[in-house]
């Protein structure tokens, strides 16, 4: 079967989970998920899972992806992702017509996400190499926030860099499971929606865990 055709397939089991944002669809059904991992798990690079990136990262499994990008609610805007990873949820983003800055604190995937996405065409995600506890106060404010590692708590510098009647998306929880979080910024302070048991790998500092 052809990258095509296994993308076909990943979106159509996407549609049945529950994936209906027609914004979302066409992304994911778009970007090459076989160019965000490692040469030697291609054969898996369209199944419903997180894969291993190097460095104890993962690349998140497509319903996540597509689950986080719908989430936010958003079809335009300028979003700060924490934790850039292989870059693969940054390209869907940017393939839903968003501005991505994203912040990756391992400095070898940083660089290795950005030569990635630059080869791919992907000139709307800025990747930098930083503590993604305190966000990127440059280009705040943010219509969006998407955390893709486990907090303990909700990351306070991402989250003031929120507009007002923003969404943040993330994963809390204790080590072993987390619970997905949309966090809504509101000028009375944030509503949550709980969107389903996930886990992730952990954020690193305060907000999360030490190294």
């Amino acid at each position: 079967m052809t990258a095509d055709a296994e993308r076909r397939t990943m979106v159509e089991v996407l549609v049945e989970r529950g994936i209906h944002d027609e914004c979302v669809i066409r992304a994911m059904s778009t970007v090459p998920r076989h160019e965000f991992v490692d040469h030697r798990l291609q054969t898996s690079a369209y199944s419903d899972e997180p894969l291993p990136i190097g460095l104890g990262q993962t690349i998140s499994q497509p319903f996540i992806v597509a689950l986080m990008s719908q989430a936010i609610g958003i079809s335009g805007g300028r979003v700060l992702e924490i934790g850039t990873g292989s870059g693969y949820q940054s390209a869907v983003l940017a393939e839903m017509g968003l501005t991505v800055q994203s912040v990756e604190s391992h400095r070898e995937l940083a660089e290795s996400a950005e030569h990635r996405l630059r080869k791919l065409g992907y000139a709307g995600v800025s990747v930098v190499c930083g503590d993604g506890n305190d966000g990127w106060e440059r280009a705040a404010p943010y219509d969006a926030v998407l955390v893709t590692a486990a907090t303990r708590e909700i990351p306070r510098g991402p989250y003031a860099q929120l507009r007002i009647g923003g969404s943040m998306v993330l994963p809390m929880g204790d080590e072993d499971s987390q619970e997905l979080v949309k966090i809504v910024r509101a000028a009375s302070g944030p509503t949550e929606e709980y969107l389903g048991a996930c886990r992730f790998v952990k954020l690193i500092g305060r907000h999360g865990w030490m190294k």
